[in-house]
């Protein structure tokens, strides 16, 4: 088991302003922050992030969606990091999301989510690899 897991902040959250608190709960919750950059994806690169949803019908939204803003990518440490922050962010669709997590409190809607989070150990390590170097990551 992997003690880091890899998130962004999404461009709804960025845009609304969000992004300052989400990473203060980050903190907050006993994260350390191994890396954390502000970039904005290309629609290529969203699409070779999400490459694993390419045949389902809501790829061309993300995508879109997600090279439509700024993003933070960071990857996150703490023990059990993966299912712990799956918990501290909630459910997808933030109307079923529980109380107090990240998506009830700045999602608004299943596409506009606020945050991603890896669900895997293995999905952790790629997708901060995606993102950051070795002499990245602290």
């Amino acid at each position: 088991m992997s003690n880091r897991t890899f998130t962004m902040i999404k461009p709804d959250a960025f845009r609304k302003g969000h992004s300052g608190a989400i990473i203060d709960r980050f903190i907050k919750e006993g994260y350390r922050i191994v890396a954390l950059k502000l970039t904005k994806l290309s629609p290529e690169k969203a699409g070779e992030f999400y490459a694993v949803h390419k045949e389902r019908p809501f790829y061309g939204e993300l995508v879109e969606f997600m090279s439509s803003g700024p993003i933070f990518a960071a990857i996150l440490e703490k023990e059990n990091a993966v299912a712990s922050f799956r918990e501290l962010i909630g459910a997808t669709n933030p109307a079923q999301a529980a109380e107090g997590t990240i998506r009830k409190l700045y999602a608004s809607s299943v596409g506009e989510n606020a945050v991603h989070g890896s669900d895997s150990d293995e999905n952790a390590a790629i997708e901060g690899a995606f993102f950051f170097s070795g002499l990245e990551q602290f």
